[in-house]
């Protein structure tokens, strides 16, 4: 019977442990977005998870990428790939993401979508984990890089507005 004691009394030391704790946050620190000529977007998002929220969603979530991408596909409306997603980041590619469009004298105009991660923060309190975290999925820095070389740079932003930058001649 003191086998059941210890174990019971270990699992309430761990229950309020569980309990007490401060919440975690899922922090998103940079996101990246690489345009090539065509509208095509290479994508890279870092982040952190607490060993915690490692736990949580791995445990969770049985394949994040599948999770990801199709996250990815039903708010973009468009197939994406995800090449990565692990602990710290995320690598994905999302084919015509920028519409590309020429004016008179060969110069072309890329217009990126705006979007938002309030959808992604909505969608993680779905999950019976949501309470021991807090998410905080606006990057610290948002940087969309035009294939010219242009940099758009936001930060700390939930929402990053329509981006349109004329392309430099040669580079579309």
């Amino acid at each position: 019977m003191k086998p059941m004691y210890l174990l019971a009394g270990c699992l309430c030391l761990y229950l309020c442990a569980f309990a007490i704790m401060p919440a975690q946050a899922i922090t998103a620190k940079a996101l990246t977005i690489t345009l090539d000529p065509a509208g095509n977007a290479q994508v890279d998002y870092q982040y952190s998870l607490s060993f915690t929220e490692q736990i949580a969603v791995f445990a969770t979530i049985a394949d994040p990428s599948a999770e990801l991408r199709s996250a990815l596909t039903g708010s973009l409306g468009s197939d994406v790939t995800v090449e990565k997603a692990d602990t710290s980041s995320a690598e994905v590619y999302i084919p015509s993401f920028a519409s590309v469009s020429s004016s008179g004298g060969g110069a072309a105009t890329m217009t990126t979508p705006a979007f938002s991660f309030a959808h992604a923060q909505d969608a993680i309190r779905q999950y019976w984990w949501s309470p021991l975290i807090s998410a905080d999925l606006s990057p610290h820095v948002t940087t969309i890089v035009f294939p010219d070389g242009y940099q758009a740079t936001f930060n700390d932003r939930i929402a990053i507005p329509q981006v349109s930058h004329q392309l430099a001649a040669g580079s579309a």
